[in-house]
């Protein structure tokens, strides 16, 4: 029996300290981020954290608001050292005159001064938690409600800390038979003995129907109240606001068009919703405990690289200081042969000028020279001391340093070597590139060109990283995705990279047609990879590229148009054709247009081409055509000034008797700027032609099978108009030149000379390696 009593004991033991170690794991939860203490009173504010209510209250009496009103305290017994907490042993009560002494700190206080009334003022709350400024509102901390189930986890906690050895006190016996409390009172806000509270509550009364709960510290509200309606219930959740709501503030014009659940449906589906996440974690503890490995295993990586580091580190400025060490050696070794040199050259000219003095070697000379009396030995003699004396007297004239003495110019600058020191630093990876969206397109391949920021890191190579956008073919040309690919409507395929690409640029063959492709950069460097650039989307052609040159063989006027190199550009200019037409201006305009065909036809398929016309062409028109038509077009000049004549319906004179036919002609003009949209188009529904900027880069798609050329901007693939032509014959692209311009017809990326640097491949080795292999 005793064995029984004793293994009952042991479980029971067992049962509480698991109980207190589950409990004292949540302690760093219970703390008020504020003053890392027990929360106490904890509010919730509008971003659903919590902290104690008196250090909200300092908070904001410290950044010059006015003191808010604060809540009672709740009605409690004065601890004694045996029912006392141990988190209390550690934290001092709160004294009572603790706002009123920030009060007086921060605002001061100015008897017999009235306050002015001032405008209500939006309180901002500094969160330590989400570090942002919440807004509190008008009323400020009266408009954040009780975290009441905050207090009760935290009154569960006290409890299970002490492992039952805090004892609250009956408050109605007298102290020295104070018996320990078995029930509180959530009405009278106190806690009794058993016989106590029979005596207080006697039967048949209104207080016998006074809720009774566990012995408790801190007596809270039974249930949450509106703080701007006192008595109603907060009976509804608002999803939209994210707010609880008593039945008179869901009637306000705020939460109009709002989703509003009643509290016992937000209730259920909360908790089913934190049940499961609480169980999905529950069930992959070895993934929690496997990525702690990890975690940890990265903590010693961290020590021992850092180690690592810091040798490096330091041998680093050994060499910079035994290269100093050397280069200060040297230059001293140059300065003083220097200074030995100009010692030199000055002791010379002391000695020279020293030699002048009255009793000096030169002057006694010439006194012992001049008491010579034979002439031609004293002419002899003389010349050199007459030489002497005329060098000396020219010097005494004359006189300066044979030397230097300032050493100005041993004075060193090292502004820009302490710049360079100043400003050295560990090697940092590359920022994010800038993709250059006027260079980037997509034709026959895609190009991709970008550069880094000036403040950048040099990029040894880069990584080009590109995947399909599925189901999202109607993207705008560089659209730049802030949110990263989760923030785009369509699905993506897999990431495809391009490795170890030098230079600032790089072309992507195997494409789909008429698909959206995501692109995006980074540079690479002995630091590791750096961040990404900004996503870009770019269309594909919706044809295969068709790839010609401009035909030469249809007896260009040599005066008027010039083909440049590779037959890919063409401009005219006016020439004494024009000037000869003026006299006719004023009755009709008799000029012929210069018509440039393509060197090759199309009999079949669907085919895609770019062209783009200069800005400051006057006319230009472009499409395309049966090549009979077109020749015989090109040799019966045409009354451009007749109202009967229209080309860009592919009418001429005669066209009225085939007015169901599909024309044999079907172009588009665009000059000064602008582009001429007809009326006839699947994107005018308008009744007459509208104008629309130049774009860039003129489309061109063209399906012999259905009869159809659409134009697009190339830039954005978006259609401009569609228009039918007749493919009953061989069909070609055609140009044709009103006055003066010029085009230029997109070339093959496939073609493009890309002159790009071999990739440097560097090996990056750590000497620290992984400790957990």
């Amino acid at each position: 029996m005793a064995d029984a009593e004793l293994q009952t004991f042991t479980s029971i033991m067992d049962a509480l300290v698991r109980i207190s170690s589950n409990m004292k794991s949540i302690e760093r939860e219970l703390h008020c981020p504020v003053c890392e203490e027990m929360v106490k009173q904890p509010i919730v504010l509008p971003c659903m954290h919590s902290v104690c209510v008196l250090c909200a209250a300092e908070v904001l009496v410290q950044r010059g608001y006015p003191p808010p009103e604060l809540p009672p305290e709740p009605n409690t017994p004065t601890s004694s050292p045996i029912t006392r907490s141990p988190r209390q042993t550690r934290r001092p009560p709160p004294k009572t005159d603790r706002l009123d002494r920030v009060i007086r700190t921060v605002c001061g206080t100015h008897p017999g001064r009235r306050r002015k009334d001032t405008p209500p003022v939006i309180m901002l709350f500094p969160c330590p938690t989400c570090r942002k400024d919440v807004e509190l509102g008008e009323r400020g901390l009266a408009d954040c409600l009780r975290n009441l189930t905050l207090e009760r986890i935290v009154e569960r906690f006290r409890h299970a800390v002490s492992l039952g050895s805090m004892a609250v006190m009956c408050q109605f016996c007298k102290p020295p038979q104070a018996l320990e409390a078995t029930k509180g009172c959530a009405d009278c806000r106190s806690n009794f003995c058993n016989e106590c509270f029979k005596l207080y509550h006697p039967w048949g009364t209104p207080r016998a129907q006074h809720e009774h709960i566990l012995p408790t510290h801190n007596f809270r509200p039974k249930v949450l109240v509106c703080v701007e309606h006192e008595q109603e219930r907060l009976q509804f959740y608002c999803r939209s606001c994210q707010r609880l709501l008593c039945s008179l503030c869901k009637l306000r014009r705020a939460h109009s068009g709002h989703k509003i659940m009643p509290i016992a449906l937000a209730y259920q589906t909360l908790k089913e919703k934190i049940t499961k996440e609480m169980n999905y974690i529950l069930a992959n503890q070895e993934s929690v405990q496997a990525q702690i490995t990890q975690v940890e295993s990265g903590i010693a990586q961290t020590e021992v690289n850092s180690a690592v580091a810091k040798e490096q580190l330091n041998q680093c400025v050994n060499e910079l200081r035994g290269v100093l060490a050397e280069r200060q050696g040297a230059l001293a070794m140059f300065l003083e042969g220097a200074r030995a040199q100009r010692a030199g050259t000055l002791n010379a000219q002391l000695s020279e000028k020293q030699s002048l003095l009255e009793n000096a070697g030169l002057l006694t000379y010439t006194q012992e020279l001049l008491k010579e009396t034979d002439q031609s030995c004293f002419v002899q003699a003389a010349r050199v001391t007459h030489s002497r004396l005329v060098k000396a007297i020219e010097n005494l004239q004359h006189f300066s340093l044979s030397a230097d003495s300032s050493f100005r110019h041993f004075q060193m600058d090292v502004s820009r070597e302490l710049k360079t020191l100043s400003s050295m630093d560990f090697i940092q990876a590359p920022l994010a590139p800038v993709i250059d969206t006027q260079k980037t397109l997509a034709y026959d391949q895609l190009y991709l060109c970008w550069r880094l920021p000036q403040d950048s890191a040099p990029a040894w190579h880069y990584s080009v990283e590109y995947q399909r956008k599925v189901g999202g073919a109607g993207a705008l040309w560089g659209r730049v995705l802030s949110e990263g690919s989760s923030g785009s409507n369509g699905t993506h395929c897999s990431w495809q990279r391009l490795d170890d690409v030098g230079g600032t640029s790089a072309v992507i063959d195997k494409l789909e047609m008429d698909s959206v492709y995501v692109l995006r950069v980074r540079g690479c460097n002995k630091a590791g990879f750096g961040e990404y650039s900004e996503e870009v989307y770019l269309h594909t052609p919706p044809a295969p590229v068709l790839s010609f040159c401009l035909d030469s063989r249809w007896g260009l006027h040599a005066e008027r148009v010039a083909l440049g190199k590779g037959q890919t550009y063409a401009r005219s200019v006016p020439g004494m054709t024009l000037l000869q037409a003026a006299d006719r201006a004023l009755t009709s305009c008799h000029l012929t247009s210069d018509l440039l065909v393509a060197d090759v036809s199309i009999t079949q398929g669907r085919h895609y081409w770019a062209c783009s016309v200069e800005p400051g062409s006057y006319l230009v028109k472009v499409g395309v055509g049966i090549e009979a038509k077109l020749q015989e077009w090109f040799h019966l000049p045409q009354d451009m000034a007749s109202p009967r004549y229209d080309p860009d319906s592919g009418h001429d004179s005669g066209a009225e008797d085939a007015q169901d036919s599909a024309p044999p002609f079907c172009f588009l003009t665009m000059g000064m700027g602008k582009i001429l949209l007809p009326k006839c188009g699947a994107s005018n529904t308008s009744s007459g032609p509208l104008t629309a900027p130049l774009p860039p880069r003129l489309g061109l798609c063209l399906d012999f099978e259905k009869g159809r050329l659409t134009f697009y901007d190339a830039h954005s693939l978006r259609v401009l108009w569609e228009g039918s032509v007749d493919c009953s014959a061989p069909v070609c692209p055609a140009f044709c030149f009103i006055g003066g311009g010029a085009l230029q017809l997109q070339e093959l990326i496939a073609n493009h000379s890309t002159e790009q640097n071999p990739p440097r491949r560097v090996t990056i080795q750590t000497r620290a390696t992984d400790t957990g292999h």
